[in-house]
């Protein structure tokens, strides 16, 4: 089975920057090597439905940004380690949401939007005005 573990939030003034980090390991990172899949970062505020905020394509590695963060976050790969991280610059407090990463394992080479079934458990990004 795919595991998918997020990283790097916390709380932050506005302005700040944080890094996420989506990651797997171990046997499942050698059966489900997160270079071939469209990997997805959403993100859920209270009170808010669940957004998808930006996209990476399987194998490509063409990515999606949605429009109100589009400038200020940037979805990049590392595939040797098995690890997509979503980079976030001057971050407003309606930034503030659980953060997941989400994976398309239902074929290789996806493109963006994938069909996300695999999904991490989440981390809280925070940020104060």
């Amino acid at each position: 089975q795919l595991d998918l573990v997020e990283s790097g939030g916390g709380l932050v003034q506005s302005g700040g920057t944080l890094r996420l980090s989506c990651a797997t390991s171990g046997r499942a990172a050698r059966y489900y090597p997160l270079k071939n899949y469209a990997i997805a970062w959403f993100r859920q505020a209270p009170g808010k439905d669940r957004e998808e905020v930006s996209c990476i394509s399987g194998g490509y590695d063409d990515t999606t940004y949605a429009d109100d963060i589009k400038g200020r976050f940037t979805i990049s790969r590392d595939k040797d380690k098995n690890t997509v991280y979503l980079q976030m610059s001057d971050l407003k407090p309606e930034d503030t949401a659980v953060y997941y990463c989400a994976a398309d394992i239902g074929t290789i080479y996806r493109a963006c939007p994938g069909d996300f079934g695999v999904w991490g458990q989440g981390t809280q990004v925070t940020v104060s005005s």
